[in-house]
């Protein structure tokens, strides 16, 4: 797929993604945004895995049952909506969660203009390469029109 310059491409930290699938508010409006052709997301294959590995926990069966889907009808829905990207290679960077440097590498191999981030430890960093890391409420703020 190619890139259209004019839209704004974002990298979900899977927190995001998660939110937005299971629940509404800002994080399902960048989802929708993304459906609708307004936004790009970007994501790398060990994304999706931390997705597919987050979906079939326990505690979230539940709702994605009133949802009327499977996990991996979940996980297929979401990554029709983003474009993959191979991963950069980057130095470990996130102290406090190691786990968190996937979101950095994927951001840094999209070209992302935005990180989106429910976590703290992406959140305090603030940019990463010169790409703002910011919560679902700015990063609908931001792009979603």
């Amino acid at each position: 797929m190619a890139r259209q310059a004019a839209l704004p491409r974002l990298v979900l930290d899977t927190n995001v993604a998660l939110a937005g699938l299971l629940w509404g508010g800002p994080p399902r409006r960048l989802l929708q945004a993304a459906g609708a052709g307004a936004i790009e997301l970007a994501a790398s294959q060990e994304l999706l895995d931390e997705l597919a590995r987050v979906l079939a926990y326990p505690k979230f069966a539940k709702r994605m049952a009133s949802g009327g889907a499977a996990p991996t009808a979940w996980l297929q829905s979401y990554a029709a909506l983003v474009e993959m990207t191979p991963a950069a290679a980057i130095l470990p960077t996130v102290a406090g969660d190691p786990d968190d440097d996937r979101v950095l590498a994927c951001a840094l191999a999209a070209r992302a203009d935005i990180v989106v981030s429910g976590d703290a430890h992406l959140l305090n960093f603030k940019h990463f390469h010169g790409i703002p890391i910011m919560t679902p409420r700015e990063a609908v703020a931001r792009v979603v029109r």
